[in-house]
Order: C-alpha cells, then structure tokens, then sequence
C-alpha cells in the first residue's frame, strides 16, 4: 500500500485498530479476520457502525459462510490469502474513488432534509426512514452518517444541525 502512495497504520490487533479509527482520519481499513483480543469480524461491525469508510477483509479463511458473515457485517471486499499485492492495491484504489462521492444512504439523508426544511427529526425517525423498521443496528449508524456526510459536504455541511438529545434538522439560514 505504501509503495502505491498510500500513507499507512497498523495495528497489531483488533482493540489497537478501534483505538486508530477513532483517534485518526482514516480512509479505508483493511482487516484480517484472524487477529486477537477482538477479530476481523467484530472491528468490521464497529467500524461500519463509527463510520461509512471502505473495509476490505483479508483473510486466510475462504469459505462461503465466512465471506457472506465478512458482507453482511459491512465489508466492502473480500480477499483470501494468498493474494497479489497488485490486485489488493487496485481493489483499494476502486473503493477510495468510489467512496469520495456520497453513498446511498447519505444521499436519502441530505434528500430527505432539502425535502423537509427546517424540520426536526429524531434519530430512531431517521432509523426508520431511511435505514426501515427492520434494521438491527443502533441510532450511532445515524449519527456517524450524518458526520460522513458533513464532511462531504463541506461548509455546506454546517447546514445539517444538530439539536442535542433532540435529533436533526436541515436549516438554511439567509
């Protein structure tokens, strides 16, 4: 990854690689499943549930259920060892392109919120609205999508306010 002009960090396991997420910008994680005190699986799901970054699992275990479990916990990718550097890099390059533009969720927020100016919205009506009745995850998923989605935004990202214990709301002001 270095080689390919990336700046990198490592964590030598899975607590190590919450710890970096949280205290660093990080543009995408690559994870191995297999590491200790806190496996691949579990940071996946943490991560996904902090932020909306690009995670490719890299892995020596390859079967079906393991891969499927990898995409359901929000994995971007899937590669099993042993595998070619070239092609991990590339992988890498598609998801960071990709992730720079607003992902489908993002977009329902910031259309719902031009929509319906000035409104309040909770954090469990975003749940279900945008993310519906059946999704298991917690109300972090919004509040980490509506920080992602600042960031995008830019200074028009100041415009998403937030009301404290209250909720959101999408305010313009002249």
């Amino acid at each position: 990854m270095r080689r390919g002009g990336h700046s990198c960090l490592t964590a030598e396991d899975g607590v190590d690689a919450l710890m970096l997420l949280k205290g660093n910008p990080v543009d995408l994680m690559i994870l191995d499943i297999m590491m200790p005190h806190l496996d691949g699986f579990s940071v996946c799901k943490m991560a996904r549930e902090m932020s909306g970054l690009p995670i490719i699992l890299l892995t020596a275990r390859d079967g079906e259920e393991d891969k499927l479990k990898g995409y359901q916990l929000g994995a971007d990718d899937y590669m099993t060892k042993p595998f070619s550097p070239k092609v991990l890099l590339a992988k890498a390059n598609a998801l960071l392109r990709r992730s720079s533009a607003l992902t489908y969720k993002e977009y329902e927020l910031l259309h719902l919120f031009m929509a319906n100016p000035g409104q309040l919205f909770t954090r469990e009506q975003l749940l279900n609205r945008i993310w519906g009745y059946e999704f298991q995850g917690t109300t972090r998923t919004v509040d980490t999508h509506i920080k992602t989605l600042r960031q995008k935004l830019g200074s028009a990202g100041s415009y998403i306010v937030t009301l404290i214990r209250s909720g959101y709301k999408f305010e313009v002001t002249a």
